[in-house]
């Protein structure tokens, strides 16, 4: 039989009152801009790695040395044998490396977007100030920042040896200018699709896989049917074939508008009324993946 027992309520010495420390915060509210740049700061931190593990610096760190050792190389050839032209064009140099710049892409786009949807971290973003649009803006901008770093810095190396070499400064500027313009579209377009990819899955692998099979296999397919259509005699179609793969656009701008020689068999780049259809769709393709992003994260932070 249970025996009830006395309920002793504590007195005296035996009651305290607390006080552990619970204060207002009186301090200012940084608000919308304020998140929005540390998103974005640790977005292209993570993209080469910074403030991570030693593991995950390897592959960025390694493709940002292998994107320079070439420009280096050069540089080195033309000082040395006293060059009157660097071998390689400024806009040329990205067209030349966009295998590694595609495998840049595919390594970094799931890895700044990907986590967050597997781990179901984007609603407490969301729970914050932040709102759709400022995660999707830092997350592009901070992507194409990186794109912009690996891509920028072989012109600036190619620039500067051109400059010790003693060629002329106001060819080299030029093109050093015009090279920038045309890896900055490349830097938005590159980000653009490869977030899009991404964003689909959460699984990193398959991402991965994802961009590297859409901006590798775009564009053997298009260089196929380029050659193709010179065996064949079909000129006019080289250009028009161009619009199907991000390497090849960007190709078809730069030599419609930056004077830059086209990697199309037979140099047979669009010409300046063809290449406003090549901006045209360019942009269109910045302005979609952008759109995209939206739509999706709108339905991911619900």
């Amino acid at each position: 039989m249970a025996v009830d027992q006395p309920v002793t309520t504590p007195t005296g010495d035996q009651t305290r009152i607390h006080n552990i420390g619970y204060r207002s915060y009186d301090g200012p509210r940084l608000g919308r801009a304020y998140a929005r740049r540390s998103l974005y700061s640790q977005s292209l931190r993570g993209a080469y790695g910074l403030g991570r593990s030693v593991k995950s610096k390897v592959l960025p760190m390694l493709l940002f040395v292998v994107m320079c050792v070439p420009a280096a190389i050069m540089v080195a050839v033309a000082v040395a044998t006293k060059a009157k032209e660097l071998p390689v064009d400024y806009t040329r140099y990205a067209i030349i490396m966009q295998a590694v710049i595609s495998l840049y892409v595919a390594s970094q786009a799931p890895q700044s977007v990907s986590r967050d949807l597997r781990f179901k971290t984007v609603p407490l973003y969301f729970s914050r100030p932040i709102e759709t649009a400022d995660y999707v803006r830092a997350k592009y901008a901070a992507l194409a920042s990186a794109l912009f770093v690996l891509t920028a810095a072989p012109l600036l190396v190619l620039y500067i040896g051109a400059l010790l070499a003693k060629l002329d400064f106001a060819d080299q500027s030029k093109g050093f200018a015009q090279g920038l313009v045309s890896v900055a579209l490349l830097s938005l377009l590159f980000a653009g699709i490869g977030l899009v990819i991404a964003s689909v899955t959460p699984r990193r692998g398959f991402g991965i896989a994802a961009v590297i099979a859409v901006l590798t296999i775009s564009y053997g397919a298009v260089s196929t049917l380029q050659a193709i259509a010179e065996a064949q005699n079909s000129t006019g179609a080289i250009a028009w074939i161009g619009l199907f793969s991000p390497v090849t656009l960007i190709d078809g701008v730069q030599s419609a508008f930056l004077g830059a020689q086209s990697a199309y068999p037979g140099a047979m780049g669009p010409s300046t009324g063809e290449g406003v259809v090549f901006l045209a769709v360019t942009l269109g393709l910045i302005a979609a993946s952008y759109g995209l992003l939206m739509r999706r994260y709108r339905k991911v932070g619900l």
